[in-house]
């Protein structure tokens, strides 16, 4: 059987299908091809160009019951390594941290990281805001479920969209990131007190609201500082929640005294960060 088409209706056809080539270019062009390994995929999102600093992101998804690691992995793990050095016309990238999750390590301690899948922001700053801009990422990051897994990805995006489809999903990344906070600030989640017990311990006394489940994390001025993972006390004073670590990972030769250390406190769909100086 031959079906006769009428020729308007055969325009509207094509230009339909001609519109959602568009759209799938547009879509294309912001976001790379995935990336996949047996365990996971990655590709890199490009949000809407305006200026000098663009949002960009570097997207996540790994298999279930896989996990990969925060940029502190914990007393396990691999932290992700990016290398943007080949790029065009960019000045800076920031990578933007999403509050991590805490897992057992399986050997008694703790690590931390995304399961499922993550988008880490990115801050990319522009030499020249009116030349294109392509972002090379060169990504190197473990998998891991009983045995951890190297992975490693080269990644090309552009960024050439005035409007970018990838702007919700970048923003509500941007969402997951701590923000920043001071001790003592009059919120309902926050850090009370920091102060030493002795020599080596370290107690953090957290206010939280009723029934919801507090992590805290702990990070020394630079990568070689391996300082454990907070652990939450059975016994506080009334109304906190007494976190405790001990100074230990400070590499040799160091004094923590007055040691720049970076807090991370999650809880619920909050999360908050504070700089402090070790007294």
């Amino acid at each position: 059987m031959i079906a006769i088409v009428p020729k308007r209706a055969a325009f509207g056809f094509a230009a339909t299908v001609l519109m959602s080539c568009f759209a799938i270019e547009a879509y294309a062009q912001d976001a790379s091809p995935w990336q996949r390994d047996g365990h996971s995929a990655v590709r890199l999102l490009a949000g809407s160009r305006s200026g000098a600093v663009l949002l960009g992101g570097i997207a996540l998804q790994l298999q279930p019951g896989w996990k990969t690691y925060w940029r502190t992995p914990g007393d396990s793990g691999v932290p992700p390594r990016f290398d943007f050095s080949r790029s065009e016309n960019i000045e800076a990238v920031t990578v933007l941290w999403p509050a991590p999750l805490k897992f057992d390590d399986g050997a008694g301690g703790h690590s931390m990281g995304y399961h499922d899948q993550v988008v880490l922001p990115l801050r990319i700053v522009a030499k020249n805001a009116d030349k294109p801009v392509t972002l090379r990422a060169d990504i190197n990051y473990a998998v891991c479920e009983k045995i951890c897994i190297p992975v490693g990805a080269n990644t090309e995006l552009s960024f050439t969209s005035v409007a970018s489809t990838e702007d919700s999903a970048l923003f509500a990344a941007l969402d997951t990131v701590p923000k920043p906070a001071s001790i003592g600030d009059p919120n309902p989640l926050t850090i009370r007190d920091v102060k030493r017990d002795g020599k080596s311990t370290v107690l953090v006394d957290v206010v939280s609201p009723d029934g919801v489940p507090v992590d805290l994390f702990v990070e020394g001025p630079t990568p070689d500082w391996g300082l454990p993972v907070p652990k939450l006390l059975d016994h506080g004073p009334p109304g906190v929640k007494r976190f405790a670590f001990e100074l230990d990972g400070v590499p040799p030769g160091t004094s923590p005294e007055g040691a720049a250390l970076k807090l991370t406190l999650v809880g619920g769909d909050r999360s908050l960060e504070f700089n402090i100086n070790l007294e």
